[in-house]
């Protein structure tokens, strides 16, 4: 699996190639397809995630087949917010705790060149959802 590094390159590359923002926030939604269902039970207080204007639930588990990583699952009922909890799990989906917390969210952020395409209320949530995901990984560590 390629290091957090690569995958934020990854994102920001297929950024690099759509001409206009509009573009990339279409292609941020079409991100969205790729998510795994959440089951109405994982939708519950325990698993949203504050901070963000639209509801959002992000799962975090150990698999049987890779114990010493977190594999994170999540949704929300709006679609940009589901292409963007789809971009943090390509990044930090199947990453060990160490990995997670070793990732400045700033600096994904930054580098994935969101800072303008971006509100401040979709900028504190997309914080938010970084903060949640490192806060299992220091649970899991």
């Amino acid at each position: 699996m390629a290091s957090i590094d690569d995958a934020i390159q990854t994102l920001a590359d297929e950024f690099s190639l759509l001409p206009d923002w509009e573009e990339r926030i279409a292609h941020v939604i079409e991100l969205a397809r790729t998510l795994e269902p959440l089951t109405e039970d994982e939708r519950n207080e325990h698993t949203r995630v504050r901070g963000c204007v639209s509801r959002v639930w992000l799962v975090s588990e150990r698999r049987p087949d890779a114990p010493e990583k977190l594999h994170f699952r999540g949704d929300s009922d709006a679609h940009l917010v589901r292409g963007e909890i789809a971009m943090l799990l390509r990044i930090f989906s199947g990453r060990t705790p160490a990995e997670i917390l070793a990732a400045d969210p700033r600096a994904v952020f930054e580098r994935l060149g969101l800072k303008d395409a971006l509100t401040q209320q979709r900028s504190n949530g997309l914080f938010a959802m970084m903060t949640r995901m490192q806060e299992a990984a220091r649970a899991a560590a």
